[in-house]
């Protein structure tokens, strides 16, 4: 995960100052074909670029609404994928339009032409690994997350499609979604070791030839071992 930060300090809802305690996560994607930060997270930082049209979310009401997400994925200005907080995780934010600004931490995936496979399995990863920081951050499970229009249909967000109308143009969908965050949350499995005995000799000197052939092979942790 490429995890950057640049707070949207001018946003009202920023300003707002409110606070939540995150029991879910809630994905959302943009609805325009741009896939640059720059579009929403703003001023450059010197990996961004510049916004030549000053539209982004740093300001009190962008494009005259009140609008703002925990965190934006898409491309830096060299190509590459990064995610970008833009509120404390902890912060009431403006994206569902609804009951799940209370409880939900709201991060938007910057959408291209929907049809680039390459740039949707880059940001896909991002997301996942985005949600597997959050929940372990949390103690969520990937259970708490939902999309949209999930969320719409729970009615705790406003009428909106995404991230519905993309995913499964890739073969996904939020249920491999959160198949993929919970693959991603389980313990690693414990190293295992398997121990080999070649020989046993009553003379020592027959042991220490047969070590030092050992040792000879690239076996560096060989050792004589004595007793029964």
């Amino acid at each position: 995960m490429n995890l950057r930060k640049l707070m949207l300090i001018n946003n009202a809802c920023y300003k707002a100052g409110r606070t939540i305690t995150p029991k879910g996560i809630m994905v959302h994607s943009t609805g325009a074909n741009n896939p640059y930060l720059k579009r929403y997270v703003g001023p450059d930082d010197g990996l961004l670029g510049k916004n030549q049209s000053g539209n982004h979310w740093n300001q009190d009401k962008p494009d005259g609404r009140q609008v703002c997400v925990h965190a934006f994925i898409g491309k830096l200005a060299d190509g590459s994928i990064a995610a970008y907080q833009t509120l404390p995780w902890n912060h009431r934010g403006w994206h569902a339009g609804g009951a799940a600004n209370d409880t939900h931490i709201g991060f938007e995936i910057c959408e291209d032409g929907l049809t680039d496979t390459s740039y949707f399995n880059a940001v896909y990863k991002e997301a996942v690994e985005l949600c597997i920081y959050l929940c372990k951050q949390y103690g969520l499970t990937e259970k708490d997350i939902l999309c949209h229009s999930e969320g719409h249909k729970l009615g705790i967000a406003s009428n909106h499609g995404d991230v519905m109308h993309w995913f499964p143009k890739h073969g996904k969908s939020m249920d491999t979604f959160r198949a993929d965050v919970k693959l991603g949350l389980a313990p690693a499995e414990p190293k295992k070791y398997y121990r080999v005995q070649l020989g046993a000799f009553s003379v020592k000197a027959n042991a220490d030839a047969l070590l030092r052939k050992v040792k000879a092979a690239g076996v560096t942790d060989a050792y004589i071992k004595y007793g029964e």
